[in-house]
């Protein structure tokens, strides 16, 4: 966890700002630190003031948030960070830290099926949207899944092994023991 000073919220407006952030995106506690991967209780003592992430963690709550660099570099002057790294190298930083995380949340067991797929690339990897059209035609999106770009030649060769199982009646979708 952060360091502390003797008030008792020694970063009640970095909290603050982290709070608004995350209501922004209308997302609770517990969806931001599963997406950053601490504990819902630390990040509500950061919320709270109490704490400061440490960079890496602040790093990642500002490539969850998406925040641009004037946003981002406010809340490294809040967290006292601001010394530690300038503009560029905090981006890269954000960035090198972002391709390194990987989340997945089961929420529903039930198969949703899609007719039609929009794939959009950046410097962080792919975004894979799958949608299913509606009754005027348009792709309504029904799942949206980013994964770093090696993660995607890896799904390319497990498509191509399942398909193949698939058209040529082997019985099974995928080889036992191969995982995404």
């Amino acid at each position: 966890m952060g360091q502390s000073s003797s008030s008792p919220q020694p970063y009640i407006k970095l909290g603050q700002q982290l709070k608004n952030y995350r209501k922004a995106k209308h997302e609770s506690l517990a969806e931001v630190s599963g997406a950053v991967e601490i504990d819902e209780h630390v990040l509500e003592r950061y919320e709270a003031g109490l704490d400061r992430p440490d960079e890496e963690i602040l790093n990642l709550l500002i490539s969850h948030y998406r925040l641009a660099d004037p946003l981002a570099m406010q809340l490294w002057e809040l967290a006292g960070y601001a010394g530690s790294l300038d503009g560029i190298d905090m981006i890269e930083a954000t960035l090198a830290s972002a391709r390194q995380l990987v989340m997945v949340l089961t929420t529903d067991n039930r198969t949703i099926y899609s007719d039609g797929v929009n794939i959009d690339c950046n410097q962080l990897g792919l975004q894979v949207t799958f949608t299913q059209s509606n009754q005027q035609g348009k792709g309504i999106p029904i799942a949206r899944i980013g994964m770093s770009y090696e993660q995607g030649a890896e799904v390319i060769k497990a498509l191509t092994v399942a398909l193949g199982y698939g058209k040529f009646g082997r019985g099974q979708m995928l080889p036992p023991g191969k995982k995404v």
